[in-house]
């Protein structure tokens, strides 16, 4: 069974999802590809992940890099995984690119090159958005492009991380 409960942060509302152990979803209400993960029949309840979950988000809106990850679980593609697994990696208050998160897994799987915009295709379709932080991503000119929530929010997450914006810019 499938379980979602609803938080309500400085953006608006975020619905959790989880498989009753781990972490399976978090999503801006609105945003692209919201609740992609959920099957159709699911329960809302309280679970102790989504009390983990809760922690974390209250530390990360206070302005703090939490210092914990809930436990998560990604139903995905080998890719996929491995480009939210290079997410996980990226420190708060920085960001990366899409063409830096390819040459990484070119590396990695030892291929001669990996398509940006493969990867701006699995950070889009994140399924736990901030935790695994899609936000942090940023085209190759700077450019706040693909983020599912909307680019106001990824400004105004990285803003509250304190990242450098000084280079980036919204497309307009």
């Amino acid at each position: 069974m499938e379980y979602t409960y609803h938080y309500q942060s400085p953006l608006g509302g975020i619905t959790l999802a989880s498989n009753g152990d781990a972490l399976t979803g978090l999503w801006f209400h609105g945003q692209t590809h919201f609740g992609a993960t959920l099957p159709q029949a699911y329960e809302e309840a309280f679970l102790p992940v989504f009390a983990e979950t809760f922690r974390w988000l209250d530390s990360y809106f206070s302005g703090k890099a939490p210092d914990f990850t809930p436990r998560l679980l990604l139903k995905t593609t080998a890719f996929r995984n491995r480009v939210w697994q290079i997410l996980l990696t990226i420190p708060y208050g920085t960001t990366m690119t899409y063409g830096q998160i390819a040459d990484r897994i070119a590396r990695q799987t030892g291929v001669r090159a990996v398509s940006a915009q493969a990867v701006g295709g699995a950070v889009g379709h994140n399924p736990i958005s901030i935790i695994i932080p899609c936000h942090r991503v940023v085209g190759a000119n700077g450019s706040l492009t693909g983020y599912a929530g909307g680019i106001e929010k990824k400004a105004w997450l990285l803003t509250l991380e304190k990242a450098d914006m000084s280079a980036l810019f919204a497309k307009v």
